[in-house]
């Protein structure tokens, strides 16, 4: 999870919501992913799809059944419905997300006995830390709101 937070620093760096991910296999880092959709002009640019996407190129395929995915903010629907159809074999998270969570604070799409793979999940792993990073993030988006119109 450090270098999920680590690929958010990035994200936040460059103006982008801060979330992080990084795909592992066997213990060995295969790929990370930083939020980029502002600088990408692209909606499906989330962390998690950028760093499921760097693997599957990497591995020369789509599926990712030995891999595992962490990620600093709990999966949005798009997100978990990528990490289904690539066949992880885990997803870890860090900071819940109570206005699009997938993976239990709206929705658990994972938790969907009827799809045809079953993803491991475990979340609240470093999660204030994760929490953190985007509250910090925010709360400077809001005071530079602040002081740009009080100029």
């Amino acid at each position: 999870m450090q270098l999920a937070l680590a690929q958010a620093a990035l994200a936040g760096a460059a103006g982008e919501v801060p979330v992080g991910a990084v795909v592992i296999r066997d213990g060995v880092v295969i790929a990370c992913g930083h939020n980029a959709p502002i600088a990408n002009h692209d909606p499906s640019a989330h962390a998690e799809m950028q760093a499921l996407r760097a693997a599957a190129r990497i591995l020369g395929n789509y599926r990712l059944p030995e891999c595992e995915l962490f990620v600093t903010l709990e999966p949005c629907a798009m997100c978990a419905g990528a990490m289904l159809h690539a066949r992880l074999k885990r997803v870890v998270f860090g900071a819940s997300d109570p206005k699009t969570g997938a993976a239990g604070s709206v929705v658990d799409l994972f938790a969907q006995a009827r799809l045809n793979h079953q993803t491991a999940v475990q979340g609240g792993v470093l999660a204030q830390s994760c929490a953190a990073v985007l509250q910090d993030f925010f709360k400077q988006r809001r005071t530079q709101k602040t002081t740009f119109q009080l100029s």
